[in-house]
């Protein structure tokens, strides 16, 4: 379909690049101020609102070139490249300043509206006509950034239709948005639980007390030291539950035609809670199953997903499940170890793998399973929902990447 293409140079007000090196200084942060972006920040279509560090008000009006407001666009022209993000019009700040690594763009919001032309650079084509110049010679770059970035060829279409591709597009976003905030608030929720009852024992006791904290009986577990309640145990998690380690299976089975049995190597394709379906192989050697908690076992060392389906998994994954039905409590048992090896590393102690026996012998403390039943029931709702959420995310996400195409190309139409 022929389309009305015009240059960039025609669109844009206003582009700048960001500071210096030596204009943004560790020694420049601080607790509260103007936010500095960083990649993390312009990874999706709309700027993320976190990890954020800030410098002074003074120091951001000095960086008036690097000053990047709602409704302005930021790109990325060194290290990750391909990512643009808008700032959207009810942003949480006035101002932020961008990294070295980015520049940013005010457009005429006369001729376009900024989340339609977001959208664009998203899509196949935008990601080929941005990438067109980069350089990986040393740190992968966008050669001459802002000069070539006015040259690019831009399909144009009426201002009404931007807006109406854009608003079914942000429409789809805002309802993953909202899916993901409900699941991390439900996972705080649980995880909340979890160290009350599990790290704390403060579970309800027999009168529905807090058990320590009412001054529930502890006893002293001499193997390894930890002071727990009277009537639980400490057990290897090999007691609690059955492991599979992954095996690989031939190189040459590894197909990404979907022939075969879906394949995961370790935890790169791990997503907020399922993996995404992306390698298969011809010839699977060890299999996980619907539901099972898949671990990696490769640095990252404790990455956790869940198999929606059954899977081949590789070396660098182990899958797991509960030998008495409570999934939920060992999702979250190894949810607290993932932050113990997270802890060490941070010390200093990288965990590069662990071994089948180091994971068998991993000790957890186990309560009795009337305490395990009360908090799958207080829990599993939650975790239905964020289940169910997640599998619409992806949904929803798989319909937006493939409307995405089609509306900018004018092959499908938005109608009034």
């Amino acid at each position: 379909m022929d389309r009305e293409m015009i240059k960039m140079k025609n669109l844009i007000d206003v582009i700048s690049m960001g500071p210096f090196g030596s204009d943004i200084k560790v020694e420049f942060f601080v607790d509260e101020g103007v936010p500095v972006l960083n990649g993390a920040n312009i990874s999706s279509v709309k700027l993320t609102e976190e990890s954020f560090r800030y410098v002074t008000e003074a120091k951001a009006d000095s960086l008036k070139k690097a000053i990047a407001t709602p409704g302005d666009i930021v790109v990325t022209h060194r290290g990750t490249l391909g990512q643009i993000a808008y700032i959207p019009k009810n942003a949480s700040h006035q101002r932020y300043v961008i990294s070295q690594s980015q520049f940013r763009v005010k457009l005429k919001a006369e001729y376009v509206d900024y989340r339609f032309f977001t959208y664009y650079f998203h899509s196949p084509e935008g990601q080929r006509r941005l990438l067109a110049n980069k350089s990986y010679v040393g740190v992968p770059a966008l050669a001459q950034a802002t000069t070539n970035f006015r040259l690019i060829d831009f399909p144009m279409k009426s201002l009404k239709t931007q807006k109406k591709i854009a608003d079914v597009l942000s429409t789809l976003d805002a309802k993953i948005d909202l899916n993901n905030r409900i699941n991390a608030e439900l996972e705080s929720l649980a995880r909340t639980i979890y160290d009350y009852w599990f790290l704390q024992f403060d579970f309800p006791g027999a009168d529905g007390r807090p058990y320590r904290s009412s001054g529930g009986e502890m006893k002293l577990d001499v193997e390894t030291g930890w002071m727990i309640p009277k009537n639980w145990d400490i057990r290897s998690l090999a007691d609690i539950a059955n492991i599979t380690m992954g095996q690989s299976p031939p190189g040459a089975s590894l197909n990404l035609d979907k022939n075969g049995t879906v394949f995961y190597q370790g935890c790169t394709d791990f997503t907020d809670r399922f993996p995404v379906n992306r390698l298969f192989t011809t010839e699977p050697k060890r299999m996980a199953v619907a539901g099972d908690i898949l671990l990696s076992v490769r640095a990252p060392v404790g990455t956790l997903n869940i198999a929606n389906e059954d899977c081949c998994i590789g070396r660098g994954v182990a899958a797991l499940s509960s030998k008495t039905g409570h999934d939920d409590f060992l999702f979250y048992v190894l949810s607290y170890l993932k932050t113990v090896f997270d802890r060490r590393n941070t010390d200093g102690t990288t965990f590069g793998s662990i071994t089948k026996a180091d994971l068998h012998s991993l000790k957890v403390v186990v309560p009795p399973i009337e305490v395990l039943d009360n908090f799958r029931s207080l829990v599993n709702s939650g975790s239905e929902m964020i289940n169910n959420n997640s599998y619409e995310s992806r949904h929803l996400s798989a319909l937006r990447d493939w409307l995405l195409p089609l509306l900018m190309s004018g092959e499908v139409v938005v109608e009034e």
